[in-house]
């Protein structure tokens, strides 16, 4: 599982809930050990380019989360690239450890139109394109603040993969909420995978609606 947090300058007020939401993630999965030892986890923040502050952990192994930052623009076009070139490493890697990989999932929080530099509909459509790349990903995009239905609905690979904050909604409270349903689904997912009948749970959070009821 990978998380695809926007670190834009738009995001600068609101770093304590981004990062208050990863410590979150991190105690309950410590508590959630089976389901954990099923996950590898990074984490991925993208502004004008895209940092990788975290890279294939078992979370039951690191002391802690590694922190955001914020700053710069929001470059959709160098996040996906960054995912294009590395998933198919990182499911490489897995394999060639002996895991058995099942399709990877990214979590996209964004708060803002992506900038208008480079070709992100292209690099995704890449990304995505399972005869293009084969382990290509489920994207789940969250949209909140600025952030437009429209543009979350194309970077989601299913319509009930896009979700935006409802009107309104404060920014800080969004995190909090995408970050609570994010560690659902970690846990409910690798659960799944360590029952033998592998699925990815998604569920709509608690002050989100479907990108698809706004347009």
């Amino acid at each position: 599982m990978y998380v695809l947090a926007d670190e834009s300058g738009s995001m600068s007020d609101y770093v304590g809930d981004l990062n208050e939401g990863m410590k979150s993630l991190h105690v309950a999965l410590l508590g959630e050990p089976m389901a954990a030892a099923k996950v590898r986890f990074s984490v991925l923040g993208f502004a004008n380019r895209v940092t990788e502050r975290l890279i294939l952990a078992d979370l039951r192994s690191e002391a802690e989360l590694p922190r955001l930052s914020a700053g710069g623009g929001t470059n959709y076009d160098a996040a996906f690239q960054a995912l294009l070139d590395r998933i198919p490493q990182d499911v490489r890697d897995l394999k060639a450890q002996g895991y058995r990989v099942h399709r990877p999932a990214v979590f996209l929080l964004s708060d803002g139109q992506p900038n208008s530099g480079g070709d992100w509909r292209e690099t995704h459509r890449r990304l995505t394109d399972r005869s293009v790349t084969g382990a290509a990903p489920n994207i789940i995009a969250f949209g909140i603040g600025e952030a437009r239905a429209e543009t979350i609905l194309s970077v989601a690979t299913r319509q009930d993969f896009a979700f935006v904050s409802i009107p309104g909604a404060q920014l800080g409270d969004s995190i909090a909420r995408f970050f609570t349903a994010l560690t659902k689904s970690v846990v409910e997912s690798g659960n799944a995978v360590a029952s033998g009948q592998p699925e990815l749970v998604v569920e709509k959070p608690e002050g989100f609606r479907l990108a698809i009821d706004e347009v």
